[in-house]
């Protein structure tokens, strides 16, 4: 199939993206498009106007500062893979962006596009919610600054209203004695994740955030209590699957085995790729 007739306006600032934006009801954005290409492709959505925002220098900044990086929600995956952006610390950002599909993908994919689809499956959702993002949005009424926990409200749902974009993702610098773990399970290289688990424990800054993504909602931000973890507790080199198993089984509707496994599994894996993190 391919897609209805649709008005092409490409925005070169986000004032102009925001006005454009505000002109229709059926309005929506592209960016790297690998998500919104096929599904344009099969008619799952039918817009009036597409706003293309890769021509925003603003979108493809990246400020760094000694407590945070801020990277434009037009920044390529490619871009942080080959390290060509300002890093957290760690080359953390570097080692999860190569693992998102192919190299065609991350050349054209963005990291605010793949946040604003909000996929639970995506790579960056589970990522930048296990370092306690902050996503920039901007809409007519100037800009506003959500934490990732509040801006995701459910598979492919996050708070953006009419007339509003991504403006950028800011992080916190990571401590010296961090440690990061990031780990997937998929049934091919390239495939969407069956599993994923992201680990942030940061004595330095006092946080410790375990997240288990691509789940059927929101990333699994898991209770440190529960596992025994926290930023002043040692990262050990195995969690009791115990634990583990009951905390999981607790959030799922209907236990599901297989997904249980496969998850108590890739956390072990993100545990052990945290170890293995320089120090």
């Amino acid at each position: 199939m391919k897609p209805v007739d649709f008005d092409y306006e490409q925005a070169k600032s986000v004032d102009e993206a925001i006005t454009l934006l505000t002109q229709s009801a059926d309005a929506l954005i592209l960016a790297g498009g690998q998500t919104l290409g096929p599904m344009l492709n099969l008619r799952l959505v039918q817009p009036e106007l597409l706003v293309d925002i890769t021509r925003i220098d603003e979108l493809v900044r990246v400020e760094a500062s000694t407590t945070h990086v801020t990277i434009g929600a037009c920044v390529s995956h490619a871009a942080v893979e080959d390290r060509r952006i300002a890093d957290l610390g760690h080359d953390f950002l570097a080692r999860v962006a190569g693992g998102i599909g192919y190299r065609a993908v991350r050349n054209r994919g963005t990291l605010g596009g793949s946040v604003a689809n909000a996929d639970p499956a995506a790579d960056w959702v589970s990522c930048f919610a296990a370092l306690d993002a902050e996503i920039l949005v901007s809409g007519q009424s100037g800009q506003r600054i959500v934490k990732i926990d509040d801006f995701l409200v459910g598979a492919m749902e996050t708070t953006i209203g009419t007339g509003e974009l991504i403006n950028g993702i800011r992080m916190p610098r990571l401590g010296a004695s961090v440690r990061c773990g990031y780990a997937k399970i998929s049934r091919k290289p390239g495939e969407f994740a069956d599993a994923i688990a992201a680990i942030v424990h940061d004595p330095d800054r006092g946080c410790c955030r375990v997240v288990v993504g691509a789940t059927d909602g929101l990333p699994l931000l898991l209770d440190n209590d529960a596992l025994g973890l926290g930023p002043a507790v040692a990262l050990p080199a195995v969690l009791d699957p115990g634990p583990v198993r009951d905390h999981l089984a607790w959030h799922m509707p209907v236990p599901d085995l297989y997904r249980l496994n496969v998850q108590c599994a890739v956390l072990q894996r993100a545990l052990a790729d945290a170890h293995a993190f320089p120090s």
